[in-house]
């Protein structure tokens, strides 16, 4: 499998080549060169199948040579060594549960799965590699988790100062060790455009090998594919799902577009957003209109230019007509998601995260205007994370994965929101 630039289709590279470099150096992102498919006979049998021979099957195409089979599915292995239950809710919704990780996010999956594979290909590297990460959450400490003490790998985290919750800033600022993370004076829009720079800096490329662990790598971006078809596994349904997904930078429902590409069964893919509405804007008018992003209750989704949503375009041929037939989008206020979480915890005793809320009203509000339907959300994190307890009035019972971070100290560097700055700390000397 070769990969393209999206800012220049004559620009190539392999899985092991997009995974080292996070970006091309004209700012675009690596994307398939072609869709594999996946027999229609292996789609109805996957229920006689293991979580990781699914993800096997589902991912050797896009790796190519690049790594063996034998350690492919090592790193298969250790990257879904844990659950990844769809609970139901209601009647008619489910939720795909995907907190069970390491650092109870979603982002469990595609840092493991890439940490491995940067291991496997820097043993042979002359020089370390530098993982950079722009962060609006829960990206941080998954990246943080899976990449500590990663032999040959130095990792930098930038986040947002005081846009990130209090167990999020903690997962990613207690490590030490190869983990470093950078306060960043301003938004989380404003820590990708850092990275993004540094990425087309010619002088930190010479110096350093940098790659990126956030979702515009490939090898983060495509295994969240693993999560819509372990779902499907455990689908009783005849009709396909509706599947609503909290979306901020993209990277998650593109993965899930990619899965329906490949031939997952769905009916309808939801882009449920906070007030961050520049998805839902497009959809509606074809105007891809970035934005200052706007603060919210999920605040992983405060993403005011998304840079995986170029990567949906791709995907569909930038027709807007047929994207649309399979995806919708809708935004939920701060207000309907405490009330949501609110009333599905009285209703139905399950308790949603700001963001699983988000996926839970849009699903709700679609299934009101379509009749018959049934399909599910994803939620994202645990609830445990965020302000819970200041919406439902009642204590949340911390897990013992978190308690253990409030006994470690923060460490974290303070820094402007100018490029010049993070190349000042990033060159040696």
């Amino acid at each position: 499998m070769q990969y393209y630039s999206t800012n220049n289709k004559a620009v190539k590279a392999d899985f092991r080549k997009a995974t080292l470099e996070g970006q091309p150096a004209d700012k675009g992102l690596y994307f398939p060169q072609y869709i594999p498919k996946l027999s229609e006979n292996f789609i109805k049998r996957m229920g006689r199948y293991s979580k990781e021979e699914i993800a096997l099957e589902v991912i050797k195409p896009y790796i190519g040579s690049t790594i063996n089979e034998q350690s492919l599915q090592r790193i298969i292995a250790e990257t879904i060594s844990f659950p990844f239950p769809l609970v139901p809710v209601t009647d008619t919704i489910s939720t795909l549960e995907l907190f069970h990780g390491p650092t109870l996010a979603f982002k469990d999956v595609g840092a493991r799965f890439m940490s491995r594979c940067l291991g496997y290909f820097s043993q042979d590297e002359k020089k370390k590699t530098t993982v950079l990460v722009a962060t609006s959450g829960d990206t941080g400490g998954a990246v943080a988790n899976a990449f500590y003490n990663v032999e040959n790998v130095e990792v930098v985290i930038l986040y947002p100062a005081k846009k990130v919750s209090d167990i999020q800033e903690r997962q990613l600022t207690t490590l030490g060790k190869n983990i470093t993370a950078l306060e960043i004076d301003g938004t989380f829009d404003d820590c990708q455009r850092m990275v993004k720079d540094a990425f087309a800096d010619k002088e930190l490329n010479e110096q350093l090998s940098l790659t990126s662990a956030n979702s515009i790598n490939v090898s983060r971006w495509l295994p969240q594919q693993f999560y819509y078809f372990f779902a499907q596994q455990q689908w009783v349904h005849e009709e396909p799902p509706v599947i609503a997904v909290p979306s901020g930078n993209f990277g998650n429902i593109c993965a899930g577009l990619l899965a329906h590409a490949v031939g997952l069964p769905v009916k309808q893919f939801i882009a449920a957003c906070n007030a961050n509405d520049i998805a839902t804007h497009y959809l509606a008018t074809g105007a891809l209109l970035p934005k200052q992003s706007q603060p919210t209750l999920s605040n992983a989704m405060d993403v005011g230019n998304p840079s995986n949503f170029i990567r949906v375009l791709e995907l569909f041929n930038h027709d807007r007509t047929s994207l649309k037939k399979i995806l919708s989008s809708d935004c939920i206020s701060d207000k309907e998601t405490m009330e949501t979480i609110t009333k599905v915890k009285r209703r139905h005793g399950y308790l949603l995260d700001p963001h699983g809320a988000v996926g839970f009203a849009a699903l709700q509000q679609y299934m009101n205007e379509h009749e018959g339907t049934q399909g599910y959300f994803l939620e994202t994190a645990h609830p445990v994370k965020f302000a819970i307890e200041e919406i439902i009035g009642k204590k949340v019972e911390l897990p013992s994965a978190v308690e253990s971070l409030f006994a470690k100290e923060k460490m974290s560097i303070k820094m402007k929101a100018d490029t010049t700055h993070l190349k000042e700390f990033l060159l040696p000397g």
